[in-house]
Order: C-alpha cells, then structure tokens, then sequence
C-alpha cells in the first residue's frame, strides 16, 4: 500500500516536470515557419496595445463604402450604429376581455 502510494507520487513528478518542459519547448520555435508565425502574432500584440489597429486610409475609405452599403440595404440611416449588435424589444399583445374569461 505504501509502495502504490510513493509511485503514485512519483509519476505526477514526472508529468509535472514533463508539463514544464513541454511548455518551455513551445516558446521556442524550431521550424522558420513557426518562428514567423510567433513573430507576426508579436507584432500584432505591440500594434493594437490601444485596443485598436493603425488602419491605412484606403481600408478605412473602403470600410466606409461598405458601411454606406449596408445602411442602404438593410436601413441604417444617419445615427445609426451599423456596427453594433441589435436589441430586440418584444411587447406583450393585448387580448380581447372576452378570451380572458373563458381561458379561466
């Protein structure tokens, strides 16, 4: 029984110490692939600490066209914020008095 225990002790020793290897292997790249990948994510990370992406003119002209677009289509119109998730409003429907009394 005190066997089973120790062993049972060493071995998540061992996956501990296999689990910190791994993770430290992973911040290292081997492949020039992998390492460009890791280098692109960096970048991305340092340009949008703001929260929010530099965007060249032609994007953002491009991004207003379709903006304009779809205010168009699906009747956006000024002050509307076309970006933003819309909010549903359900109203309860009015009942005629004479279908209340029989439901009860």
């Amino acid at each position: 029984m005190l066997t089973s225990r120790l062993m049972g002790g060493v071995k998540v020793a061992q996956t501990s110490v296999m689990v910190t290897r791994n993770l430290a292997a992973a911040q290292k790249a081997t492949d020039p692939i992998q390492q460009l990948f890791l280098d692109k994510i960096r970048e991305y990370k340092q340009k949008s600490a703001g929260g929010k992406l530099e965007v060249s003119p032609a994007i953002a002209k491009e991004m207003k066209q379709e903006l304009e677009k779809l205010e168009k289509q699906y009747g956006g119109g000024s002050g509307v914020d076309m970006t933003s998730f819309p909010t549903f409003k359900f109203e309860e429907p009015k009942l005629d008095p004479i279908n209340e009394s029989l439901a009860k």
